[in-house]
C-alpha cells in the first residue's frame, strides 16, 4: 500500500501517548533539544526529503501552522547489509541533505520523526540477523537525527516474513526501553474487516513480545475503499481487533488506534476529497483515537494539466485543491486552529496523457521511474523488474498512469 507509496515514496506505524505528554529529549547536530508534545509527532503527515519533489517544509508550516513532519523511508542499502539509508540508497552516516531539512525545521520551532520500512526497497528488518542487530540500526537515526518519535511502516511484502516481523517488532521494544519517552508509532495495510491476515499475525507478534507502542495505525485505501464511510467502517472494525488481541476495552483500544490516509487519487483509482478527510477526523477526534496523519505532504498540492491529474502522482494529489488543504486537518488534529485561506477551487477537468511510451519488453530490464506502454496503457516502474508484465496490482512493480 501507499505505494505509489514507495515509489511516490505511506505503513505500519505504532504509537501511544496522551494528548500534551512531552516525548524523548535529546541533543541532535543542530543542537535542538525539546520536544513537541505527542500530540503533534501523532499528527505529523508523511514527506519524502530527497524524491517525489519535495515541498520547501517551511513554507508548509507558515500556510498551515504545521510543526511536525513524517520523514520517510528508512531501509536497508540497496546492495545489503544491516545500515541504515534514506531510500535504500543515501547512507545516514554520511547524510547532510536530510539534516539541513531537520535543521531548517527546528529552527521555525517545529520537530521530525523518522518513518522506516514503506512499501518498496529491502528492509532492515529482512536484512538484519536479529532484533538487536536492526534495533542497533536503527539507533544510529535516532542519534543522528536526535529524534523524539519513530514510525515503523510494515507492509507488504515485508509483513509477510515471519522473521523480518520478529526483528521489526522486536527492534522497536528495544529503542522504546533504550530511549525513555520515544514515541513509536506502528502503521499496516487496512481492509475492510480493519486488518488483514498479515496485519494480525504482526499484532499478535507484538503480543507475545509484551510490546506496546504508543498506536497501531491501518492505511484504509488501495483496498476497495469508497470514501470515508468505509474507513471510518474500517476503523471501527480495527477497534474491535485491538480489544480482542490485546484485552482492552473499546476506549483503551481507540487510544492506541491510528489512521494513516492517503491524500486524493489513491494507488487503485479511489479518490480521497478534503470532506472525506474531514469526516475521518471528525470520527478519530470524537473517538479520541491516538493519530491521524496521511500519504503525503509532496501530494498535497493540485496537479498541472502537464501532470495529468486523472492519474496517480507522487508529487500532486489529482483532486481540486489549494496547496496544502491536507495538511490543515493534521494541523486541526494536533488541537491548532489554521490560518484561514483561499476556498479549494472548483474542479476543472484535465486532458488525458493520451502518447503512449515505448512498448513493453519481456526481455528488458527497467528500474524505477522508467515508462513503458502495455494494452493500450501507459505504466511507470516501481522497482527494478524484468519480464513482469504491466498489470493493476498493489502490489506489482508497474504503476498504472492511465490510457493512451
Amino acid at each position: 500500500m501507499r505505494r505509489l507509496r514507495a515509489c511516490l515514496g505511506a505503513a505500519a506505524a505504532v504509537s501511544l501517548a496522551a494528548v500534551g505528554t512531552t516525548a524523548l529529549v535529546a541533543g541532535n547536530a543542530s543542537g535542538a533539544t525539546t520536544a513537541l508534545s505527542n500530540r503533534w509527532y501523532a499528527a505529523a503527515p508523511y514527506l519524502m526529503p530527497l524524491d517525489n519533489d519535495p515541498p520547501d517544509a517551511g513554507a508548509i508550516m507558515d500556510a498551515t501552522g504545521l510543526k511536525a513532519f513524517q520523514l520517510a523511508f528508512i531501509l536497508a542499502p540497496n546492495g545489503g547489509g544491516c545500515s541504515p539509508t534514506w531510500d535504500g540508497t543515501a547512507a545516514v552516516s554520511s547524510d547532510t541533505a536530510v539534516q539541513s531539512v531537520v535543521d531548517a525545521i527546528r529552527a521555525k520551532g517545529g520537530d521530525v520523526s523518522v518513518s522506516i520500512g514503506g512499501y518498496g526497497g529491502t528492509k532492515l528488518g529482512q536484512a538484519c540477523s536479529d532484533p538487536a542487530s536492526t534495533a542497533a540500526a536503527y539507533q544510529q537515526v535516532i542519534t543522528k537525527y536526535g529524534l523524539h518519535a519513530i514510525d515503523f511502516d510494515l507492509e507488504e511484502p515485508e509483513y509477510e516474513n515471519t522473521a523480518a516481523i520478529r526483528n521489526e517488532i522486536g527492534a522497536a521494544k528495544i529503542l522504546q526501553q533504550n530511549n525513555p519517552g520515544l514515541y513509536v508509532s506502528v502503521t499496516t495495510a487496512g481492509t475492510a474487516d480493519g486488518t488483514g491476515w498479515f496485519g494480525k499475525q504482526m499484532l499478535l507478534e507484538a503480543k507475545s513480545q509484551g510490546f506496546t507502542p504508543n498506536n497501531f495505525s491501518i492505511m484504509p485505501f488501495d483496498g476497495g475503499f469508497n470514501g470515508a464511510a468505509s474507513q471510518t467502517s474500517a476503523l471501527t472494525n480495527f477497534n474491535a481487533i485491538l480489544q480482542s488481541t490485546f484485552g482492552w476495552d473499546q476506549a483503551t483500544a481507540y487510544a492506541h488506534e491510528g489512521f494513516s490516509g492517503m491524500n486524493g487519487r489513491s494507488d487503485t483509482g479511489e479518490y480521497f476529497s478534503q470532506a472525506d478527510f474531514q469526516t475521518v477526523l471528525d470520527y478519530a477526534t470524537s473517538h479520541n483515537m491516538d493519530r491521524f496523519t496521511f500519504w503525503s505532504l509532496n501530494r498535497d498540492r493540485q496537479c498541472t494539466p502537464a501532470d495529468n491529474g486523472g492519474r496517480t502522482s507522487g508529487t500532486c494529489s489529482s483532486v481540486a485543491q489549494n496547496a496544502w488543504d491536507f495538511a490543515k486537518y493534521s494541523v486541526k488534529f494536533a488541537g491548532v486552529t489554521p490560518p484561514t485561506g483561499t476556498p479549494t477551487p472548483t474542479p476543472t477537468p484535465t486532458p488525458p496523457n493520451t502518447a503512449c511510451k515505448t512498448a513493453w519488453s519481456s526481455t528488458a530490464v527497467y528500474t524505477a521511474g522508467n515508462e513503458v506502454s502495455y494494452n493500450k496503457h501507459n505504466w511507470k516502474a516501481k522497482w527494478w523488474t524484468q519480464n513482469e508484465a504491466p498489470a493493476a496490482s498493489d502490489w506489482g512493480p508497474w504503476q498504472d498512469e492511465g490510457a493512451c
